[in-house]
């Protein structure tokens, strides 16, 4: 067969080759500690990369730097329609490196170069762009109040938005770059000053990202970028006393815990979390348009994505049919390497991930249900895990009530949209879920009822900018996105002037 790896960029080679320690004050500094953190490519198993694993002492380095660039107004006291500019150029520049950054997103993620080009780095541009355009949109109110004293007294009220302060981002490994700016581009919006830590997995985008950050003219110390453990350097900087606000994407567990910190400081907390999402097919939603929009919804990332369609209900008349249909195209699926354009299904992010994705399946296996899966991938290193459909799985099995995070679906046959409904809502999540259906009626009287934070009719997994999202019970608190997205970066200050 012909080799259809992309060849890597020199810009890219030589990024990696860097000796990586953390990015402060808006240049490159050393750790205080000599340990580091290796970065393998999922596709085989190599490594190739390794950054500082950062201490308390770091992240202490990096926060009293966000500190001084945001009591010092550097950047929160700029004119609104300078900071948009700034940040705008911000996105060409990213725009210039878009094959540079889908390389490396790539090469230590372990998705497809498409995806990273085309979401990774393309929809975070939109993102971007979007983010800026509210630098200059942040307003308050004017109210009417009735104190009643003294005697003939006047006022007049209104309120102002204030940015919060220093920032703390964590960023999970699934989405390196796009989450990382999902955190970056509102704090600086709104005029605070960042420190991110990414996964110690995929670090190697957020790093680049924050040189380009200078180079467009951000100031130094608004910025900073620190890489290690979550044990280590995420839980000194989510509990650092400077922290104003937590913007934390990941796990369900991860996200308690951070909550639980935050707490004995009423620190802001905005908690993006995980997901068991469904989506409920009716019986007469068209089954081509349901496939091809399922098998995207479900397989995206390897399924490595907290909106991904995971548990599927569908009708009994119309059950048989999608089956055959998702078996057949389960089956056709390439498997490969992210640096293959022709691949579909690419590895999972880590040798431990991938450990934890097919303990799931040994269990359902040895539990005796049905699974059907695709082609297993290149016979390497890699971390590769077929794509699996697990037919009409038992609701006590692991895989049914847990969030996978991997290419597994389960299909389950229900009698009547009611039962879907309430299989649906029988979890402990609520980030997102589809409706199935070409009946109007059907999509109007069932979408109030599913409970999620997003709910679509007849697509699934696609956001917009524009779009809040978030989850409702234990999928997380706060909303990302849309025209209010800046609320969550500011404070709400009333001022009452007597006259």
């Amino acid at each position: 067969m012909p080799d259809n790896t992309l060849a890597v960029m020199d810009s890219v080679s030589r990024f990696l080759d860097r000796h990586h320690g953390l990015y402060i004050d808006g240049q490159w500094c050393e750790a205080s500690t000599e340990g580091r953190l290796a970065v393998y490519n999922p596709a085989d198993g190599q490594q190739i990369s390794s950054t500082a694993d950062a201490n308390a002492q770091d992240v202490a380095h990096a926060v009293q730097s966000a500190h001084q660039a945001f009591t010092s107004g550097i950047w929160a006291q700029r004119l609104p329609a300078e900071r948009e500019r700034i940040l705008l150029r911000y996105a060409d520049l990213v725009e210039q490196h878009t094959e540079e950054l889908a390389q490396l997103e790539t090469l230590e993620q372990g998705k497809s170069i498409n995806i990273a080009r085309m979401f990774e780095v393309g929809c975070t541009l939109n993102w971007m762009r979007y983010t800026a355009g509210l630098t200059t949109k942040i307003t308050g109110q004017t109210l009417d109040v009735s104190i009643p004293m003294p005697p003939g007294a006047k006022y007049q009220v209104y309120t102002r938005k204030e940015p919060i302060g220093v920032v703390a981002g964590i960023v999970p490994w699934n989405f390196p770059l796009m989450i990382a700016m999902w955190k970056v581009m509102p704090a600086l919006a709104a005029g605070c000053s960042i420190v991110i830590k990414p996964s110690e997995t995929t670090p190697l985008t957020v790093l680049r990202m924050a040189e380009l950050a200078t180079e467009a003219g951000i100031p130094p110390g608004v910025f900073n970028v620190v890489t290690g453990k979550g044990a280590g350097c995420g839980k000194a900087l989510t509990e650092h006393p400077l922290v104003a606000k937590v913007s934390f994407t990941g796990s369900t567990p991860v996200g308690k815990g951070i909550a639980r910190a935050a707490a004995d400081r009423l620190t802001r907390v905005t908690l993006e979390l995980g997901g068991k999402n469904p989506a409920i097919v009716l019986k007469d939603a068209d089954p081509q348009q349901v496939i091809e929009g399922l098998m995207a919804g479900s397989f995206l990332n390897q399924g490595q994505v907290c909106a991904a369609s995971s548990r599927i209900y569908i009708e009994a008349p119309i059950y048989d049919t999608l089956v055959a249909g998702f078996e057949q195209a389960v089956k056709s699926l390439t498997v490969g390497p992210g640096m293959d354009a022709n691949a579909q299904i690419n590895p999972l992010v880590s040798s431990d991930h991938r450990n934890k994705v097919a303990a799931y399946l040994d269990d359902a296996r040895s539990k005796h249900a049905e699974l059907i899966s695709g082609a297993s991938g290149p016979d390497s290193q890699g971390f590769y895990i077929p794509p699996t459909l697990v037919i009409n799985p038992d609701d006590k099995l692991n895989l049914t009530r847990e969030e996978v995070f991997g290419p597994v679906v389960n299909l389950i046959r229900v009698a009547d949209a009611e039962e879907a409904l309430r299989k649906a809502n029988d979890t402990d999540y609520g980030l997102t879920a589809s409706l199935w259906t070409t009946s109007l009626q059907a999509a109007m009287a069932y979408t109030p009822r599913i409970q999620a934070g997003t709910v679509w009719v007849n697509t699934h997994t696609l956001i917009d900018a524009n779009m809040p999202f978030g989850g409702f019970k234990q999928s997380g608190s706060g909303r990302d996105f849309g025209p209010d997205w800046l609320d969550a970066y500011t404070e709400s200050k009333s001022v009452c002037i007597r006259y």
